[in-house]
């Protein structure tokens, strides 16, 4: 059960990554598709199941209590999500929404070796 679940939470991760680097491409090219409802809301949508597919692997996993990789994890999304709004909320400029883009990626890579690793600070390994 746990593989699946595990399974279920990286496909949904890998369309959540998609969907924002898609929205901050059309956002960069000043594309009307940013304005339909659907680029919209999809993202809300796929982020919810993001988090529920991650508290049904939190429950299961034996590793949770574990040299606190989790809230290293936690505070790398955090991070994401806040360099997120920056760069489609935020930012005055193309400058600055690239540097918000750029830290996001980052922050997900971050969280990304958290979750693989099992280690708070997978990235200083």
């Amino acid at each position: 059960m746990y593989e699946m679940a595990k399974h279920i939470h990286l496909s949904v991760v890998v369309v959540s990554v998609a969907l924002f680097i898609v929205r901050f491409i059309f956002l960069m090219k000043g594309s009307e598709l940013m304005k339909k409802k659907a680029l919209k809301v999809v993202p809300h949508v796929v982020d919810t199941f993001l988090l529920i597919s991650a508290i049904w692997l939190v429950t299961m996993s034996p590793m949770v209590n574990v040299d606190g990789w989790l809230a290293s994890k936690i505070v790398g999304l955090v991070l994401y999500i806040v360099s997120g709004l920056f760069a489609f909320k935020w930012a005055k400029n193309n400058r600055m929404r690239l540097l918000g883009f750029f830290s996001a990626m980052i922050w997900l890579s971050v969280t990304f070796g958290v979750a693989v690793s099992k280690q708070p600070l997978s990235f200083l390994a």
